[in-house]
């Protein structure tokens, strides 16, 4: 049933990417299902009550005195997420973030959480790839409070030594041992195991988990160039392009080839485009070249073989069309406050699940661009979406952290491109204005309050339903 509760443990060793995992899907189940999630991440609970430094000697498990500091770190994050799953109330999901690395551990997570009688899933995250581990603990463990001011080679040998201190007693879920219990296995964020999870929201958990990864990935959003309805200030439609318009589209098609067809040495790189299905996000893709380039093919039996990969092949996409006015499609706001006065209230009163008539509500534009969302985390190439205000306020508040009732108030203007790149605390973004001497605004067009107007990094080291 969708109402029951749900605890996921995090398994596996240190920088296989389960802190990532933990987060991403706690914004996620937030974001578009509005379950309340809450992170307990036993290292927060080591810093507090250890200090932020302790070697990697530390996490030696012969050490009886370290072994006991860690056991208490693991109960006190394990008493408050009882407390916080177990109390009468809309808490729906917790996630114990820890290591959980020996066959006794997990017994003693079953044992913690029987009284409760919930559903307890463990997710398993394991990594093959030297590389990708090397990359995750540069990019994500140098930057914790554990390495502040830490000369980073000495930080990333610290940090490899306590991995292999977790090595020496690291016992994987076994599959005919711990058939009983309800697990996932993620293998390189490629191949991925099952076993005894049913339900509605578990099911989305591990929909959303097939196609999570954690290779940094840039996203580029922009509305389309200046259309027609927009110069004469109406909503919906699906009109072309000004001249403003295509004008925008030429220089958005130079900022595609230099800056994200190409890394900084100027070397292609494999990229990717989607519009709506409308005309006016197609005629302002126009100008983006398509040339064919060479890339790696992902298939491990095949190393080094190249496949061609057509740049920015355009794919239109329905679930990015603009939210649907309904009766009001085609109409400026100052004709729809004339002509319907009591809808025109009901929306400045709660825009997020105000439904236009015979149209649609920003709660119902989300639900269609769930999809998307996984699809935009299933792809691992940088990614450009142009789309339409209400669908990029969606996306973008989703990766920035934003309470769900903001999305209808971030400001997204024309002629605009946003980059956002996520990672494991939160998201940063940049802002380029391609046509910054552009300033037409049309008659019954009201700026939104500033959500998102400044270039920012958002870090949300809490989990983001607060």
């Amino acid at each position: 049933m969708t109402g029951d509760k749900v605890v996921l443990v995090m398994v596996g060793l240190p920088a296989r990417g389960k802190t990532h995992i933990a987060r991403r899907l706690a914004r996620y189940l937030s974001f578009f299902h509005a379950v309340k999630v809450e992170v307990f991440n036993v290292g927060e609970y080591r810093r507090k009550f250890c200090g932020n430094f302790v070697p990697a000697e530390f996490f030696n498990h012969d050490d009886e005195r370290s072994v006991a500091l860690r056991r208490q770190c693991s109960a006190a994050a394990m008493e408050d997420m009882k407390r916080y799953i177990g109390e009468e109330g809309d808490a729906r999901v917790a996630i114990f973030d820890a290591t959980n690395t020996t066959r006794t551990r997990r017994s003693w997570v079953i044992r913690q959480l029987k009284e409760l009688r919930i559903k307890v899933i463990f997710i398993e995250v394991m990594c093959e790839d030297e590389k990708l581990i090397d990359e995750n603990i540069r990019a994500v463990k140098l930057n914790l409070p554990d390495y502040a001011g830490m000369d980073p080679e000495q930080a990333v040998e610290d940090f490899k030594r306590r991995i292999k201190q977790y090595e020496k007693v690291y016992e994987s879920i076994d599959v005919v041992v711990e058939r009983n219990l309800s697990w996932m296995k993620i293998v390189d964020c490629r191949r991925f195991t099952i076993n005894n999870i049913r339900g509605f929201l578990p099911g989305r958990i591990v929909q959303f988990l097939m196609n999570l990864h954690t290779t940094p990935q840039d996203i580029y959003m922009s509305r389309h160039g200046q259309s027609e309805y927009n110069l004469l200030g109406k909503i919906g439609g699906d009109s072309g392009l000004t001249p403003d318009g295509e004008e925008f589209a030429r220089q958005l098609a130079d900022f595609a080839e230099t800056k994200i067809m190409r890394n900084a040495d100027g070397q292609p790189v494999a990229a990717r485009l989607w519009t709506s299905s409308l005309k006016r996000t197609i005629d302002t893709a126009q100008f983006i070249p398509h040339p064919v380039i060479k890339v790696a093919w992902e298939n491990d039996d095949v190393q080094g073989e190249l496949q061609d990969w057509i740049q920015m092949r355009q794919k239109q996409w329905t679930n990015l069309d603009e939210l649907y006015a309904g009766v009001c499609d085609g109409m400026t706001y100052k004709e729809i406050e004339a002509d319907y006065p009591d809808e025109f209230a009901r929306r400045q009163a709660d825009k997020l699940a105000y439904r236009y008539p015979r149209g649609e509500s920003y709660l119902d534009m989300m639900h269609r661009l769930e999809p998307m969302i996984h699809e935009i985390e299933r792809i691992r190439e940088p990614v450009m979406i142009i789309g339409h205000q209400g669908v990029l306020r969606v996306i973008y508040a989703f990766y920035m952290g934003l309470p769900r009732e903001q999305a209808p108030y971030v400001s997204i203007p024309l002629n605009t491109v946003v980059k956002l790149s996520p990672h494991t605390y939160g998201c940063s973004e940049e802002r380029s204005n391609l046509m910054p001497n552009f300033s037409s605004r049309p008659d019954g067009q009201k700026e939104p309050p500033p959500f998102g107007s400044q270039s920012q990094s958002f870090d949300f080291m809490e989990p983001p339903s607060h």
